[in-house]
């Protein structure tokens, strides 16, 4: 079984230039980069995130000056089948985390983009902000640069502020 990765490129792009949350993203325009389930890279890049989740989370309920569009990875399960999705925003509720998927799914098919969604920490696979400009974690997207065409990702670091 392959596990589908999203790589909400055209969503980032959204937020980076001031839209507000996933309305009016064109879902097809998100780029799907698909993974083997252990894939020696992408599990670098989970684990150098989720081991500093805790740092991340203690900035976006404070962000510092120049910090901002504050955003998690989450797993959703259908079944036999996991894809991830960003979810921005999101907040802290006494059970776990909600917030708003804001990508369109490809392989799930029971959530739907732009819903509100309940996790918990144990679903968070990623997380990552904007700061003075640059992006801030996101380390699997650096991944999935790897497996896109050169000139689109070499575009996509330089535009956006990727340093990988």
């Amino acid at each position: 079984m392959k596990l589908a990765v999203r790589a909400i490129l055209s969503l980032m792009l959204t937020l980076l230039s001031g839209l507000a949350g996933a309305q009016g993203t064109d879902p097809g325009d998100d780029k799907t980069v698909i993974f083997t389930p252990g894939d020696p890279e992408m599990k670098m890049a989970t684990a150098k995130a989720l081991a500093r989740l805790d740092e991340f989370l203690s900035l976006a309920e404070a962000p510092p000056a120049g910090a901002d569009r504050f955003k998690l990875k989450v797993k959703v399960r259908d079944g036999n089948v996991t894809e991830h999705f960003w979810v921005i925003p999101f907040r802290r509720t006494e059970t776990g985390f909600v917030g708003i998927l804001a990508n369109q799914p490809d392989e799930v098919k029971n959530v739907v983009l732009g819903q509100n969604i309940k996790f918990t920490r144990d679903d968070i696979s990623h997380w990552g902000y904007t700061r003075d400009g640059r992006q801030i974690g996101s380390f699997t997207v650096c991944v999935m640069f790897k497996r896109m065409p050169k000139e689109e990702a070499d575009y996509m670091r330089g535009k956006y502020g990727f340093d990988c």
